[in-house]
């Protein structure tokens, strides 16, 4: 019987190894996964994940989950939009991660927040529980995005929205073609000297490359039931911005 098959950047790997896998390379990085962050987005992933949560709408009574949370910038953004009456969770499935995001939550006076080791195909939460959840930089390590989709329509309230941030397909070619170059070839390099791990970096540029471009992300998103569902780019398409509702009767 054959095995299923998922990308594990360029490579074709069993299904069942990617999340091993996936979880070594975010071990290797967890200290310097922000210095990642600003080596892959110019260092302007702060302000990317700004305008993903103002485009969120989020009320002070919501209840959130912020799926593959890492080192807790967006729920660092989104604290003092919820009050005592809602609730934010940080969850990540790599233990690693989960760590360094919980300390520095607590290293910035943040600790009203809930924490939660959770592979985002698999939440172990009742139906219709959250108001929003939210995914940046996650779900192009996500072993099957689908079932994880799924997951996450299962998880939220009718009415409910869903926000991913995530490296995409820049629209020019030219600057594709250079950010390919830097992302391929410097990133790796600078990886080996500052973190000791070239192959790490080279895995999440490939993450990159295989991830679904914006179109077929926004149609992967509308296959798993949601609607109203569409993306925005951000500097020209290396991040782009999808959402989309659960309707508001859960049929």
């Amino acid at each position: 019987m054959k095995k299923n098959k998922t990308s594990f950047g360029f490579k074709e790997v069993d299904s069942e190894q990617k999340a091993d896998l996936v979880g070594e390379v975010f071990d290797t990085v967890s200290e310097n996964y922000d210095l990642m962050n600003d080596l892959m987005s110019f260092g302007i992933h702060r302000l990317w994940k700004r305008v993903t949560i103002e485009t969120a709408a989020i009320r002070e009574d919501f209840v959130v989950l912020d799926l593959a949370g890492g080192t807790g910038d967006m729920v660092k953004l989104m604290r003092d939009k919820i009050s005592e009456k809602g609730t934010l969770i940080l969850s990540d499935i790599n233990a690693s991660m989960l760590n360094e995001g919980r300390n520095r939550l607590i290293d910035d006076g943040i600790q009203d927040v809930q924490t939660a080791q959770i592979d985002a195909q698999f939440l172990p939460f009742k139906d219709n529980t959250f108001d929003l959840i939210t995914i940046a930089f996650g779900l192009r390590n996500v072993t099957d995005k689908e079932k994880a989709l799924g997951a996450i329509y299962r998880a939220l309230k009718p009415g409910g929205k869903l926000v991913i941030l995530e490296f995409s397909k820049p629209q020019n070619e030219v600057f594709r073609e250079i950010y390919d170059l830097f992302s391929f070839e410097i990133i790796p390099k600078i990886g080996a000297f500052i973190a000791q791990t070239e192959e790490s970096y080279r895995y999440l540029a490939e993450s990159i490359r295989m991830h679904p471009t914006q179109e077929e992300l926004k149609v992967m998103i509308e296959g798993s039931g949601f609607t109203k569902c569409k993306y925005e780019n951000l500097t020209n398409g290396v991040v782009a911005i999808h959402s989309g509702q659960k309707g508001l009767l859960d049929v």
